[in-house]
Parts: structure tokens; C-alpha cells; sequence
């Protein structure tokens, strides 16, 4: 049963439903026949007007657009339906975090940062403009290594010389320049967030990306995407865009019922690996993911962690997350992640004395 067979069932009109969900009665048409993509809020008062759960409305729609991508591609169908169910299968599983008993090796470096990070928080406070000067130095080689990730050229002096400066750099395009002020104003933002105690969620998520794709793709900066995606020179293939509000839905319940009960570290991987897999957005989603990273480790008083862009380090970041995309095992992946958290406050350590 879709949509429409709900309202001829219950004996509504189109105008009425219409009305009550407060939109004209074209629109509502096409979105019942499905042709046209409901907002969240549209969803939630379609629910009440049909007197169904939103839970089961949702169902049926997206239900609806399934039906219709298979319908274009009927030869391929099951191969669809079969890679669909492999990709996301372990994003949609229950919202209990199967990997809550680390392994050995992990509560060991677990142990370690919690050691280091009590030493560093015994360092502070520091005096303030060492403390600047600390944060300017970690935070530009953040940016530097983020957007070198991506595939940015500037080296790390013109970074500095971009975010810090204003220098403009001969030969380097207005991307490559803005990738790096928007990642530094992305940065600030995200310190403001901890500043203020607020609480990570979609609006703040969608900031994030907002600022990392200012100025370079405005049409797409801070919104969830409404077309497939591929990522070049990796195997997993992200989901289709009619699953994205339940997986990002998904997303942030894991992050409220795993808050306070994961180590906040193996919190910020899981956060990370899991934005980059779903893909919400069209591009930026790895400086977006590493972001939240970093916002869920300063909201617990970690230092930044600064995944290397060279090509190693780079290669090796990337098999871990598609041995979680495509295996759904994350143990190499936390490690990365650990090992770059140590890393970070040892250097910190080493600065203060």
C-alpha cells in the first residue's frame, strides 16, 4: 500500500491533506504519487493528517521511490537491491554499539590516553597567550593536512600564509585558497560550539559543512544531497539519496545513546567513520567528518587529531575506513584514530614542558 491507496483508504482528499500540512494541493499530488521529496516536516504532518505514525508514512514513501528507481533499471534490480542491503545493512542495525568491548590492544592505548590526557589537563591552565600561540601552530597544520587529504597543494607555509596572513599565493587556485579559510573559520566555529556547551546535532552539522563548501559550492554548502554519488578510487558505493534521512536520523540517535558510555575517542572514530560512509553531502565530506571529530574530542578536553595527508598516511586512513565500509570490522580504524590522539597530546606535553 503507498500514499495514495492511505488517503483513498481513509477516505481523505487531496486538499485536505494538503491543508493540513499547510502546502498547495499540486504539490501535495506529486508528492503522494512521489514525485516530488517531502521535507522532514512535511513528513511528520503528513503522519498526523493520515493519523498514522511517522515511522510507518515514512515507510511507505520511501518504499515508493524504491519501486521507482527499480522500475527504470528492471535488468539490474536485484544486483540494486543486493549492494543496497550490503552498504548500509550495519548503518541500519540496532542502535547498540556491537564493538562496546574493545579489544586488548585498544584498552591498553586507552588507558595510555587517559593518562596523558589527565597529565595535559594538569598542565593547564596555561598562560593565555601560549595557549594562543599553541592553538594557531596545531590548527593551521589541522588545516594544512585536512584539505592535503583532498587533494589541496598548498604546502603548509602557504597555508599559514592564507588563513594567518592574507597572502594570496601565486599559482594556487581561489579553491585551493578558500579550502583553507573556510576550514580555518570552520575550526573557529566548532571552538565556539564547546565554548558554549551546545550539543552536536544536525543544525550544527549542516553549519560545519556550510562553512567548509562557502563561496566554492554555495548551492550545495549545508545541505543533504538529492543525487548518487560515487567516491573516486574506492570500492564502496554510499547510499542512495532516498535513505538519507533515516541513516542521518539514524546517525545522531547513536550519538545520543552512545554519549557518556563509549570512550569519547572511539565516540569521535565511530562519528567519523559513519558520516563518511553515509555521505550525506554532495562534497566536504571528509573535512566535515574530521571536524565532528574533532568537536566531540574538545568537547571532552582532547587535543586535535590531525590525520597526516602525505601518502602513506593517507593510504592507510583510507583502507581502515573501507575495512569498516566494506567489512563492517572498525578496529583498525579506532586504532588510527588512538594512535593519532596520542600523538597529539604528546606533542602538546612536549610544548608546555
Amino acid at each position: 500500500m503507498n500514499l495514495q491507496e492511505i488517503c483513498k483508504q481513509k477516505g481523505y482528499k487531496v486538499h485536505e491533506i494538503a491543508r493540513q500540512v499547510g502546502i498547495d494541493s499540486s504539490l501535495m499530488s506529486r508528492i503522494l504519487a512521489g514525485k516530488r521529496k517531502p521535507t522532514a516536516l512535511q513528513m511528520q504532518k503528513m503522519a498526523v493528517a493520515l493519523e498514522r505514525s511517522h515511522s510507518e508514512v515514512l515507510t511507505h514513501y520511501l518504499s515508493q521511490e524504491i519501486v521507482q528507481i527499480v522500475r527504470y533499471y528492471p535488468q539490474l534490480a536485484p544486483r540494486i537491491l543486493q549492494l543496497a542491503e550490503e552498504r548500509i545493512s550495519y548503518l541500519l542495525k540496532d542502535t547498540d554499539f556491537e564493538s562496546a568491548k574493545p579489544s586488548k590492544k585498544i584498552k591498553t592505548k586507552l588507558a595510555q590516553l587517559n593518562a596523558l590526557l589527565k597529565a595535559w589537563q594538569t598542565a593547564q591552565p596555561l598562560d593565555a597567550l601560549q595557549l594562543d600561540k599553541m592553538n594557531g601552530y596545531f590548527h593551521t597544520a589541522y588545516t594544512y593536512e585536512s584539505n592535503r587529504i583532498e587533494g589541496n597543494t598548498l604546502t603548509l607555509q602557504e597555508t599559514h600564509l592564507v588563513i594567518n596572513e592574507g597572502i594570496t599565493i601565486g599559482g594556487k587556485s581561489m579553491q585551493e585558497h578558500l579550502e583553507a579559510v573556510n576550514h580555518q573559520q570552520a575550526i573557529h566555529f566548532i571552538k565556539e560550539i564547546v565554548h558554549d556547551q551546545l550539543r552536536f546535532n544536525s543544525h550544527v552539522l549542516k553549519q560545519i559543512h556550510q562553512h567548509i563548501l562557502k563561496g566554492i559550492q554555495d548551492q550545495h554548502a549545508g545541505k543533504y544531497r538529492e543525487i548518487q554519488v560515487m567516491i573516486s578510487g574506492s570500492k564502496h558505493v554510499p547510499p542512495a539519496p532516498y535513505l538519507l534521512d533515516k541513516l542521518m536520523e539514524d546517525y545522531f540517535l547513536f550519538y545520543e545513546q552512545n554519549l557518556g558510555r563509549l570512550h569519547p575517542v572511539i565516540l569521535a572514530a565511530e562519528m567519523h567513520e559513519r558520516l563518511v560512509t553515509i555521505h550525506p553531502f554532495v562534497d566536504g565530506n571528509g573535512r566535515t567528518a574530521r571536524l565532528v571529530m574533532n568537536l566531540i574530542l574538545w568537547q571532552h578536553g582532547f587535543t586535535t587529531v590531525n590525520i597526516k595527508g602525505g601518502k602513506k598516511s593517507r593510504l592507510a586512513y583510507y583502507n581502515a575506513l573501507e575495512k569498516v565500509q566494506l567489512h563492517h570490522d572498525a578496529t583498525d580504524f579506532q586504532l588510527l584514530v588512538i594512535d593519532y590522539a596520542l600523538a597529539s597530546l604528546k606533542a602538546h606535553l612536549e610544548l608546555v614542558g
